[in-house]
């Protein structure tokens, strides 16, 4: 009798001790509604709708706005260590139809506030990917340049608008006239001057002028509407995009649009100090056929600079503020983002894996270029223009399939087998895969894509169409 009582108090000892312990880590609603159950429950131990936090301090709610009513995807423990100051859980003005709210006390993620005035839908789809959920562009920050320099832009007055070549979700590009040139001209409304300004500060910084980045021509403000505009060089081919999916080209061709493209992100990427002046390092986050140029000499240049990052490199040391690193992993294109950023698994200590997602897409665009040279193909025809991973997931396909697809299988767009078999293939197949790696540490820097481009060039002046 005394055994069994004594066993009762050393079992309700090690309850209070094993209920104190559980007390010590934060305690979230728990919520499902996607088919990710695997993993967010490992992210806690779960009992009912209550979920304790095994990694993280912090709770977090995914949620939608659909018809304008709120409806909650997922609440549960955060899947990594994060920054979450808020002690309630406050839906972020990003005025997309997917959100994410994190919150740092006991059950905060169980009521989510939205501000007023929150619902508006892309006209586009892209997608934030944290690896916690899909959702549109966000209007992302734009850090310093160490030495704080940049160019006074050209104030341009006298702009004539003419036909529309494009729109996206912040602006409007129209083909323009300027001092008796044709020009491209991006006008943003009103209400997304900040938008504008981050674009603006990326165009402004030293040194940001090369053949491979579009040439900036200045900047201005239309009175009658209060827009605001950037004045660039016009590309007579329009996006790499709608090039591909109106020609095929040569090898001789596409080797000039992979190289060029290669030369213009190598720089982009670069620290270069010359002559007192200092062009930090910046990351483009949001690379695609799409955000990319097709001039008339048959280059490429890179555009849409609003969602890039100044990567400040002080005495070697990356100047990222680390509660901003994972907001900075969140813009993009849904099909060109890289696994590590889908699965949310990025190293938040230094922000070069934004320059390494860079390089995944890369290699992305890369593959789209040469799956359109007719010399790579039997009997010189090459198959209709596709995005990545459009083949094998279908056009509208999901964050989950993607994520399954690239990251649990590790899976890339499909290379026809008979490359194998090209004076250029082994070479050719080489460079792509090195870019797409899924150890982001283990893939090319933009700089050894284009000497590898350059390199297969001379090794293969001669290489012919597979017959």
């Amino acid at each position: 009798m005394e055994q069994k009582f004594l066993a009762l108090i050393l079992q309700g000892f090690f309850a209070a001790i094993s209920h104190s312990s559980l007390l010590q880590k934060r305690r979230c609603a728990f919520q499902l509604n996607n088919n990710r159950v695997d993993k967010f429950l490992s992210a806690g131990q779960v009992n009912g709708s209550v979920q304790i936090c095994e990694k993280t301090s912090c709770c977090i709610a995914i949620y939608k706005i659909h018809l304008e009513q709120l409806e909650v995807e997922t609440l549960a423990c955060g899947l990594e260590e994060m920054h979450c100051p808020e002690s309630t859980c406050h839906g972020q003005p990003f005025k997309n139809p997917f959100n994410i709210c994190h919150c740092s006390t006991d059950f905060c993620n169980a009521n989510l506030t939205i501000s007023p005035g929150m619902v508006e839908l892309p006209h586009t789809q892209s997608y934030w990917a944290g690896g916690e959920l899909p959702s549109s562009h966000q209007d992302c920050s734009v850090e310093q340049s160490c030495s704080g320099q940049t160019k006074t832009s050209k104030n341009i007055t006298d702009i004539e608008l003419q036909e529309v070549l494009g729109r996206g979700n912040f602006a409007t590009v129209f083909q323009g006239k300027h001092n008796k040139s044709v020009v491209a001209v991006k006008v943003y409304p009103a209400d997304r001057r900040s938008r504008f300004a981050r674009e603006k500060k990326i165009f402004e910084l030293p040194l940001m002028m090369h053949r491979g980045i579009v040439e900036f021509l200045g900047t201005g403000q239309k009175p009658d509407s209060g827009s605001w505009f950037i004045v660039l060089q016009h590309a007579k081919y329009g996006s790499l995009h709608s090039f591909l999916c109106k020609h095929t080209t040569s090898w001789m061709l596409s080797i000039n649009l992979c190289q060029s493209l290669s030369q213009g992100l190598s720089y982009l990427h670069s620290d270069i100090l010359s002559h007192g002046e200092h062009k930090p390092p910046v990351a483009h986050r949001d690379l695609s056929s799409s955000n990319v140029l097709v001039t008339a000499d048959g280059t490429c240049v890179l555009c849409d600079f609003g969602s890039s990052t100044i990567l400040r490199s002080c005495s070697g040391f990356w100047g990222q503020n680390r509660s901003n690193m994972m907001t900075h992993a969140h813009c993009g294109t849904l099909c060109y983002m890289p696994p590590e950023i889908l699965e949310g698994s990025v190293n938040l200590s230094s922000s070069s894996f934004l320059m390494q997602g860079d390089v995944y897409a890369l290699g992305l665009i890369l593959w789209e270029i040469w799956m359109r040279c007719y010399d790579l193909f039997e009997g010189g025809v090459a198959p209709p223009h596709r995005l990545p991973y459009e083949q094998e997931l279908e056009d509208n396909f999901t964050l989950d399939k993607l994520m399954v697809h690239v990251s649990e299988m590790d899976k890339r767009p499909s290379i026809p087998d008979y490359w194998d078999k090209l004076p250029q293939g082994s070479e050719l197949i080489g460079i792509l895969t090195d870019c797409w790696d899924k150890d982001m540490d283990a893939r090319l820097t933009a700089h050894c894509v284009v000497e590898r481009l350059i390199s297969l060039q001379s090794s293969c002046n001669d290489c012919l169409r597979i017959e």
